[in-house]
C-alpha cells in the first residue's frame, strides 16, 4: 500500500473531495457486508490502534529479509507509515519475514533519479515539513537515550544499513542522535532487533501520555477503506463493478446501512482502554 498524503486531504473543490468521500464511505459500507462479523470486528478495533506519531525510516539496508522484520515490527506496535530511503539498495519484500505485514502499512518510498539524487535529504526534509523530529538511532555521537527520550512530539526514528549504518548525510539532518542501550561487547544490534526495541519502548510511553496519538477521522476512514478492500480479496473487483451498478440504479446504501458506527466503537473502545 503507498499513500503520500499525510494528513488524509485529498486536491479538487470541496464539492469534488465531498462526493468522493461520500462515494469512499459507501463503497466501505457495502464491501464490508461480504466480509465475516470476526473480520469486520479486527478492522474496527485496530484501526483504533494506530498511529502516525511515530514512524520509521530505514536508509540503504542491504538485506530484504532486516526490512520485511522493520514492517512486521511495525506492524506489531500498531505503527503505520514505514519509509525506504533507497539511494542505492533496492528493497524487495521478504514475504516470509514479512508475514503479510505490507498490506496493512502505507509504505513511502524514496528511490533515488536524476531529478532527486539525494533521497535521504528529500525523505527526512518532507518529514520535517510534517512536524516530526528526526531520530537517528545510532552508538555514536548520542545526545539522548532511549529511556528518557521525549516522545510528546511526532516523531520519525531512522535507522541505518547493516554495513556503514547511517549516512553521514542523515546524521548532519537529524533533530537527535539516540543511543539505545547495550551492555555486551557487541556494540549495535541487527536493524530489525533494533526497531523492535525503540518501538516497544516508545509506543508504551506514548500510550502512557496523555497525546493525540489516533489516526484523525478522515485518516481513520480512508485507512479503514484500504483495509476492507485488501480484505475482500479476488473478489474486489467484481463486487466494486456490481455496487458502481447498484449505485447508478439508486441501489447503494443508506445512511442508516453506513459502518461502521464511530460513535458506538469509539465509546466501547474508551470504556475498555479506561479499565
Amino acid at each position: 500500500m503507498t499513500d503520500d498524503t499525510r494528513d488524509g486531504s485529498s486536491g479538487g473543490a470541496p464539492e469534488e473531495r465531498t462526493s468522493e468521500t461520500q462515494y469512499q464511505r459507501e463503497l466501505t459500507s457495502y464491501l464490508a457486508g461480504f466480509l465475516t462479523p470476526h473480520r469486520k470486528d479486527v478492522l474496527q478495533r485496530l484501526i483504533l490502534e494506530r498511529t502516525r506519531h511515530l514512524t520509521v525510516v530505514v536508509e540503504d539496508i542491504c538485506h530484504a529479509h532486516n526490512v520485511s522484520a522493520c514492517l512486521r515490527s511495525c506492524d506489531c506496535f500498531g505503527i503505520q507509515d514505514f519509509h525506504v530511503i533507497e539511494n542505492r539498495n533496492r528493497f524487495d519484500v521478504a514475504a516470509d519475514i514479512a508475514r503479510g505485514a505490507t498490506q496493512w502499512l502505507t509504505m513511502h518510498r524514496h528511490d533515488y533519479s536524476e531529478s532527486q539524487p539525494d533521497s535521504t535529504r528529500a525523505c527526512i526534509e518532507g518529514l520535517k515539513l510534517d512536524g516530526y523530529q528526526i531520530v537517528v538511532a545510532s552508538p555514536h555521537d548520542a545526545n539522548c537515550e532511549l529511556e528518557t527520550y521525549d516522545i510528546a512530539k511526532p516523531t520519525a526514528l531512522l535507522f541505518g544499513n547493516e554495513k556503514e549504518g547511517v549516512s553521514p548525510n542523515a546524521m548532519q539532518l537529524a533533530t537527535h542522535i539516540m543511543r539505545v542501550p547495550m551492555y555486551g561487547f557487541t556494540e549495535s544490534f541487527n536493524v530489525s532487533v533494533a526497531v523492535a526495541v525503540c518501538l516497544h519502548h516508545l509506543v508504551w510511553r506514548m500510550r502512557q501520555l496523555d497525546l493525540d496519538w489516533q489516526l484523525s477521522p478522515v485518516e481513520r476512514e480512508e485507512l479503514l477503506h484500504d483495509w476492507v478492500r485488501i480484505s475482500t480479496g479476488h473478489r474486489l473487483n467484481s463486487l466494486v463493478k456490481r455496487f458502481d451498478q447498484d449505485r447508478s440504479a439508486g441501489r447503494g446504501p443508506s445512511e442508516a446501512d453506513f459502518w461502521p458506527d464511530w460513535e458506538t466503537i469509539l465509546a466501547v473502545h474508551n470504556e475498555h482502554s479506561a479499565t
